[in-house]
This record gives structure tokens, C-alpha cells and sequence, in this order.
């Protein structure tokens, strides 16, 4: 059983002025606790002055990750090319920040969290363009996807969050991949079968109004206590990639996956504009070549973790069976007149010159 840590404001109390982005005041005053109950590592003072930057990064996946592991790699390698100028610390599951992922980007933005990866759906709540990226049925493949967010669409949605204040690393969009449905009631064959079904959903309006048009009651649960959710019943299904669903093991207590590769997610690397700002030219070219790496590196992991995952999840005694998808996109169409509208006509094109038209 995991040790509860204190929430991010009981460990770090508000402050003030706009210093709150400066990395050297982060330093000082974000890591002046002695004790991180997640990995019980003592931070000296010692430690302290060994670092100018002394940062953390968060995620919302567990240790056992791709993404855990690539994200230790990609600090390691950046803290020794900096001489140990930059220092960042990776926390896994956002065990220690009450209210999942929305709370963490909050803090992000507000200067009390230095880096974070998050999906586009929770990000398109303070910038709606990075909504483009959880569009139903739009990606249908992998290279399709990286060949958009690496190219002229990524570099869309970076000027985009740079004018709220957010830096989104270059080339640095970790896999997550497509989400698939898992249900402990029944198989979902066609969009009829999502009728009244009570779906989980993340705290994203782009979500919850894919599932609320598809006529789902839906439940919106953030993924610290996803598996919570499922095991107690207040909601019967949900959907993500298979790696995932392997990992939080949903196995134990959902009966049926139904293929859909309806929704490609992703981890977007993020920090606040003013603290990427305070860093010098060269050591933001480290931290971006390495993110450019990695991110590469970890893609390919958890593309290989979702084809064995999928096996895996039929040995475990799901039962799995292929959607018809076309009844979906049917029912979806007035969703994507609204969300053309929130995401913008110039990214929407951006996004249908690599997917074809959706409207």
C-alpha cells in the first residue's frame, strides 16, 4: 500500500508576484521540504547548492511505464550535459497532488509545478485548440499522428499555448496511442450498445461531449481513481489504449474489450512560458535535443507494450471483439460541427490535411 503524501499546497504554500515562474526561485523555495514521501529521498541542503535548477517533473502514469522510464533517462541525460545545472526529479501517478490532472496543470500554470506531461483534451480547457488532438476518429495509425504533431500541426498548437503562457517542448508529445472500450456489462458492437451505458470519462469537455453524443450517462473520473471507479460499479466502462488498460490492470474488473481505435491520445511536455524563458539558450537546446530523443525512444515502447498488452489482455480472460465504427461516426457528426467551431477553422484544416475531411 502506497504511503499518502500531503497535497501540493500543504507542501508548497501560495506565493506571490509574478516570480513564481522563475526557475531559481522554484529552487529555492520549492524544495526547501526535507522529506518526499513518494520516494522517501532527503534533500539536503547540500543537494541544493549542487543544482542552479533543482525542478520536478510530474506524470499521471505508473513507475512501470514507458513513459517513467524515458522520463528518468531524459532528466539524467540533461542534468549531466548541464553539469548538473539542471536537475529535475520525476514523480509517477500524481499520487501526491489531490485532484489528478486538472489540479497539476493548474499548478503548471500558476509557476508551482515546473514540468508535466498531459493530454490535449485538459489542455484545450485553458487552450482550445490543443483539443484537435482527442478528435474521434480523425487519426487512424501512428506515423499518421507523429508525421502532424511533429510537423506544421504541432507547431500550430505551440504558438497557440505560447500565448497563454504555456511552452510546449518541440517534438516532445509522448504515446499514449488508441483508446479501445472496456466494459464489465456487454460488448459494445455498435453505437447502439453505448446507449444509457454509464461511461467514465476524464475531466475534458471534448470527452465528455463524445460519450454525451454517442448517449452514454456519462461519469467523469480523472485517472488516480479509475480503477476505483470501475471495481465499485459507478461506472461500467471507459476506454483507453491497451497498454494502459494492462497496466492499471482493468482486467480484474472489466469483462469485455471491444475494439474501437476510436481516440489517439498523447502526453504533451509542458512547462510555463516564464520559467522556460529564464533558462539560457544553451541549456534550452540540451533539454529539447533530449526531449526530441526520448520522446522518440518512448514512443517506440509503448507502440511495441500496446501490441503485446493486447495479447496479453486476452490471457488475462477478457473477451474482445471488433466494433462496427461506422455507426459511430454517424452519430458523431454534430459533435464535430461544435468542435470545429472550439478548435478553430485553421487548426481543423491543419488537422484534415493529414486525415482527410471529417464534416
Amino acid at each position: 500500500m502506497r504511503k499518502k503524501m500531503k497535497s501540493a499546497h500543504e507542501i508548497h504554500p501560495k506565493r506571490d508576484g509574478g516570480s513564481n515562474t522563475n526557475p531559481s526561485a522554484i529552487s529555492r523555495r520549492h524544495f526547501t521540504w526535507g522529506l518526499l514521501a513518494a520516494g522517501g529521498m532527503a534533500l539536503t541542503s547540500r543537494n541544493l547548492r549542487a543544482a542552479e535548477w533543482k525542478l520536478r517533473q510530474f506524470h499521471n502514469q505508473p513507475a512501470v511505464s514507458p513513459l517513467h522510464k524515458r522520463l528518468e533517462e531524459l532528466w539524467a541525460a540533461v542534468k549531466t550535459e548541464t553539469g548538473g545545472r539542471v536537475d529535475v526529479q520525476t514523480f509517477a501517478e500524481n499520487d501526491h497532488v489531490v485532484g489528478g490532472d486538472p489540479k497539476a496543470f493548474q499548478m503548471l500554470v500558476s509557476g508551482e509545478l515546473d514540468f508535466f506531461t498531459l493530454n490535449g483534451g485538459v489542455i484545450g480547457s485553458i487552450v482550445p485548440a490543443m483539443n484537435v488532438q482527442n478528435v474521434p476518429f480523425s487519426f487512424t495509425r501512428t506515423a499518421q499522428v507523429y508525421n502532424a504533431l511533429d510537423g506544421d500541426l504541432g507547431d500550430y498548437l505551440r504558438k497557440e499555448m505560447s500565448s497563454k503562457g504555456i511552452y510546449g517542448l518541440r517534438r516532445g508529445c509522448f504515446e499514449n496511442g488508441f483508446h479501445q472500450i472496456t466494459c464489465a456489462t456487454r460488448p459494445i458492437r455498435t453505437a447502439a450498445d453505448l446507449v444509457g451505458l454509464k461511461m467514465r470519462s476524464p475531466d475534458a469537455p471534448i470527452y465528455v461531449d463524445s460519450w454525451k453524443t454517442l448517449g452514454t450517462h456519462v461519469v467523469v473520473v480523472n485517472l488516480d481513481t479509475l480503477y476505483k471507479t470501475m471495481k465499485s460499479g459507478a461506472a461500467e466502462a471507459q476506454a483507453d489504449p491497451y497498454s494502459l488498460i494492462e497496466l492499471l490492470k482493468l482486467y480484474e474488473v472489466q469483462k469485455y474489450l471491444s475494439v474501437t481505435n476510436h481516440t489517439w491520445s498523447g502526453f504533451n511536455l509542458i512547462t510555463s512560458l516564464k520559467s522556460w524563458q529564464r533558462f539560457p539558450a544553451g541549456v534550452q537546446e540540451i533539454i529539447e535535443r533530449n526531449v526530441a530523443k526520448y520522446t522518440k525512444l518512448q514512443r517506440a515502447d509503448n507502440d511495441k507494450l500496446n501490441v503485446e498488452a493486447s495479447e496479453r489482455l486476452r490471457q488475462h480472460g477478457m473477451i474482445f471483439n471488433t466494433a462496427d465504427t461506422a455507426s459511430f461516426r454517424v452519430k458523431l457528426q454534430p459533435f464535430y460541427a461544435r468542435w470545429r467551431k472550439v478548435i478553430g477553422p485553421q487548426c481543423w484544416s491543419l488537422l484534415e490535411g493529414h486525415v482527410g475531411k471529417l464534416v
